[in-house]
């Protein structure tokens, strides 16, 4: 299947990073969201993106006007029957995404594949809602996405072969690097990267050392561009909980327990960067 037009529902932080990087790939692209003030504010990201990568001498002016031409935003998901390709990227939250799904998958094609950008929930589960189990498939696409090379492409119990093959094409056309990762929570990076935030944790309640030399260990050891609880300051440590109680609850073992003292950080409101503290101050 030729993809020229893609769908996104969500002008968010995920969504627009998405549409940018469609946009600037020559991909036409119809973003939606529920008020007309999400789909301003989604362009003017991505016209700011864009300005910050002409100061970089990365594009051009002319550029920067080809890819904005090529956005759409719209509040009506009957502009989405434009697309070959629709993609949800609204908040992590299952019954919204159910809700969403549904409605879209009685309005397109029945030819349209249909994705989502989650990062947590079952791909299995969300196509069981549609009427398209065989073209829905995970985009797991990584923040900031314009400059994060990665996609994980998730295909559920009912994904079909050329579903798959055409969102790896779409993906690789943006200039990413595909991977392909069966359907289980957490998926491949967040089941990896989360426990080890969480391990990052429990080394600091041991008083093993200082959170500034656990950060610097995994950086100068690792290789890393930052350390576990720097980063986890960045996600929020409620996200992080969250996703080790996802995998305590799904998996059944004893391994993925979450830190007290992470729980204990999240019940004094210690969120990280966005309420100003968490592991450090900001």
């Amino acid at each position: 299947m030729s993809i020229s037009t893609v769908g996104i529902i969500g002008a968010g932080t995920m969504g627009n990073g998405i549409a940018q990087a469609c946009a600037v790939s020559g991909i036409a692209v119809v973003m939606v969201d529920v008020s007309d003030a999400a789909v301003q504010k989604g362009i003017a990201t991505v016209a700011g993106s864009l300005d910050r990568l002409i100061k970089k001498k990365k594009i051009t002016e002319a550029d920067k006007a080809a890819a904005l031409a090529r956005i759409k935003g719209s509040t009506n998901y009957d502009d989405l029957k434009a697309a070959q390709l629709v993609i949800e990227a609204a908040t992590e939250n299952h019954e919204l995404k159910n809700k969403i799904l549904k409605q879209v998958d009685a309005l397109i094609a029945p030819e349209v594949i249909l994705a989502t950008n989650t990062s947590s929930i079952s791909i299995t589960q969300l196509a069981a809602v549609t009427g398209r189990a065989d073209r829905f498939v995970g985009m797991h696409f990584f923040n900031p996405v314009p400059m994060m090379a990665l996609v994980e492409i998730i295909r559920g119990l009912q994904t079909s072969d050329s579903t798959h093959a055409a969102v790896k094409a779409l993906a690789e056309r943006l200039g990413k690097t595909p991977i392909t990762v069966k359907n289980a929570p957490g998926f491949v990076v967040n089941r990896i990267l989360v426990p080890m935030i969480n391990e990052a944790f429990f080394v600091l309640a041991e008083g093993l050392a200082t959170p500034e030399d656990i950060d610097a260990g995994m950086k100068l050891g690792c290789n890393q561009p930052i350390g576990p609880l720097a980063l986890a300051d960045m996600v929020g440590l409620d996200v992080c909980l969250a996703v080790m109680e996802v995998y305590f609850k799904e998996f059944g073992d004893s391994k993925y327990r979450a830190c007290p003292l992470l729980k204990e950080y999240v019940a004094a409101g210690r969120l990280g960067r966005k309420t100003g503290r968490g592991v450090y101050s900001y």
